[in-house]
């Protein structure tokens, strides 16, 4: 299944490996590993080539979705974002991340809010939820601005870079 998402300013669509060149150095700054689960530090080519083979196996298996997110005025790549679904249980855990320079743009805000309407309306979920790190505030805020509830900490519920960290849950169902 290809997914492909429009907004005001976004273009949200499947990985290509001509996306690599730009993914790299986007995906592979520290602050953005810092404020992921799974994006390892450093970042390498063959990183993103393996992450490109799982993210078209999640799309093609009916895993749910991984998008590149491109703005639609230059197609200038500034992150990804996807849904990674769990059919028996009818729900999905959103997961996304923009490179610095597009940072507090509202990017986020707006590719999560498609990305959820997507998940709800076209993959028929029930329950769509989300963790951040507590050190990464801005997250959580985009998570409430798209009608998500918080729903609690999971204390020292992740080990990175040699320790343990929380992580601040939220959720939505689409009754709401």
């Amino acid at each position: 299944m290809t997914c492909i998402i429009e907004t005001e300013r976004l273009l949200l669509r499947p990985w290509a490996d001509s996306d690599i060149p730009a993914l790299v150095p986007l995906i592979g700054a520290r602050e953005v590993a810092a404020t992921t689960l799974r994006i390892p530090h450093p970042y390498t080519c063959d990183d993103a080539e393996a992450f490109l083979r799982h993210s078209q196996e999640v799309n093609e298996g009916g895993q749910g979705v991984r998008l590149a997110v491109l703005l639609r005025e230059d197609a200038t790549l500034c992150g990804g974002i996807g849904l990674v679904t769990e059919p028996r249980h009818q729900h999905a855990e959103l997961g996304y991340w923009l490179g610095v320079p597009h940072w507090g743009k509202g990017y986020a805000t707006e590719a999560a809010r498609a990305v959820v309407d997507y998940g709800f309306n076209e993959l028929k979920l029930h329950r769509i939820f989300a963790s951040h790190f507590p050190n990464n505030p801005a997250s959580g805020h985009v998570l409430r601005k798209i009608g998500m509830t918080y729903e609690g900490c999971l204390r020292d519920h992740i080990y990175k870079w040699d320790k343990f960290c929380d992580m601040e849950m939220y959720g939505m169902l689409s009754s709401l």
